[in-house]
């Protein structure tokens, strides 16, 4: 077998050439699926605004930086003007740039970085005790109707306690106020407001607490954000009135409080009622209460005339008595003699029919004498019994008599002409008749004279 002279070469690797677009297209779809959105914070640089409406700017710190894009569709919800030097904090997705080839941040959501973080952390906390329970309604107090002693933990030179104190001194001068002095800003400010609170609850010398300043920013009112003092102000017996910043101002210390207040003189105004509204109220139910005690004593003095009129003069009770007295007497007469009629009637049959035998006539004598004394004795026990009984009553009816009155002294004066009782000189007239009646017989007078004492 013949051999080739020429020598055989080893075949080489096929080398495979990225094109720079597949490159970079590559190594941009690596970069996007190794990083999730992500906050990122950092300083402005080379700020640029053109008129498509999309934000181009450099995100650098002190050792390094990056490009970033936020598109039109992205920084309509920016509330803030971007500016050279302005600390921010970005919400970004990592990619490149393919038509450079350059690492850039496209951005999805941009805030100040500052009140960003305090924000976010506002917002946690908020979360946090929410589900805690500590803004519950079912835990919120009432506030007394009339408080007498008004608690303020505030700084004592700040706006909010002088407008405070205007609004009760308007609307209640009556109340007590008591001033817990306090800082409302800066690092020590969260802890004096605490204490305050708890040294008020340890006292017992309010009954309503205002606590509160004046309108800031997030920063400035960030004290009354404090977790610690939301506890306090939850534990707290006495009723709490959150009255921190303005309107839009809107605190932990708000949500936990037993009533939030949009400004410190509103809370004021919902801590105290309105003096003069409560004297209109005074006023008006006094009056009420007059006129329903005239009404109630117009119908007692009616009902009591009424009873009057109903009630009989115990005179012809007492006449009245002794004609029925009469009328059994006479019938008890009648009787007695119709019972003798009889008697004497069979007597007289039986003395003709015996022909007046002595002994008979001694026996019918006899008898007809028991009889008598029964008859008699009957007739006593009755009379002596409607007797008793009409004196009862004649007792009974004297008690209640104008007669006992008379004879202890006093007179009943009438008007002559019309005969009407005489109770107040007022109801008399110069030159009238009167009938004056005493316990024995009866005057006739002329008025000269009528004393008003």
């Amino acid at each position: 077998m013949a051999l080739d002279s020429k020598p055989t070469l080893a075949a080489r690797p096929v080398k495979e050439v990225y094109a720079v677009s597949r490159l970079v297209r590559e190594a941009r779809g690596v970069l996007e699926g190794s990083f999730p959105l992500l906050w990122v914070e950092g300083e402005i640089s080379n700020l640029a605004m053109p008129a498509s409406g999309h934000i181009y700017f450099t995100l650098k710190d002190e050792v390094a930086q990056v490009r970033c894009a936020m598109f039109r569709n992205r920084n309509r919800n920016v509330r803030f003007k971007p500016e050279n030097g302005m600390q921010i904090l970005l919400r970004v997705r990592v990619t490149l740039y393919e038509g450079r080839g350059e690492f850039q941040l496209v951005v999805e959501h941009m805030e100040e970085a500052g009140s960003g973080a305090l924000q976010r952390a506002y917002d946690a906390l908020k979360h946090r005790l929410g589900d805690a329970g500590l803004f519950d309604q079912a835990h919120k107090k009432e506030l007394p109707a009339i408080p007498n002693s008004i608690g303020i933990v505030s700084s004592p030179t700040g706006a909010a306690v002088h407008d405070i104190l205007t609004v009760l001194n308007r609307r209640f001068p009556a109340a007590n106020v008591i001033l817990y002095p306090v800082a409302v800003q800066g690092a020590d400010s969260a802890k004096q407001i605490r204490d305050a609170i708890v040294l008020a609850g340890e006292r017992q010398e309010c009954d309503v607490l205002i606590i509160g300043r004046g309108g800031g920013s997030l920063e400035d009112l960030w004290s009354f954000n404090d977790e610690k003092l939301a506890h306090v102000i939850f534990n707290c017996d006495i009723p709490i009135i959150s009255a921190v910043g303005h309107e839009v101002d809107f605190t932990i210390a708000d949500f936990v409080a037993d009533v939030r207040a949009p400004t410190p003189s509103v809370a004021a105004e919902l801590a105290v009622p309105d003096a003069s509204e409560w004297s209109n109220k005074i006023t008006n139910f006094s009056r009420r209460l007059n006129l329903l005690m005239q009404h109630y004593l117009h119908n007692e003095q009616r009902h009591i005339q009424q009873l009057q009129q109903r009630l009989p003069h115990p005179s012809s009770q007492i006449s009245q008595q002794m004609q029925r007295l009469d009328r059994l007497e006479q019938q008890l007469q009648r009787a007695w003699s119709q019972i003798i009629r009889l008697k004497r009637q069979k007597l007289d049959y039986w003395a003709v029919r015996l022909k007046h035998p002595q002994a008979n006539i001694d026996l019918q004598h006899s008898k007809l004498k028991q009889i008598k004394q029964q008859l008699h004795s009957v007739m006593q026990s009755r009379l002596q019994k409607h007797k008793s009984l009409l004196s009862q009553q004649i007792r009974m009816l004297s008690a209640v008599s104008p007669l006992s009155t008379l004879e202890r002294g006093y007179s009943i004066a009438t008007v002559a002409e019309t005969g009407q009782v005489l109770r107040s000189s007022d109801d008399a007239e110069l030159g009238q008749q009167i009938n004056v009646r005493l316990q024995h017989g009866q005057l006739l007078c002329d008025i000269q004279e009528i004393k008003h004492d």
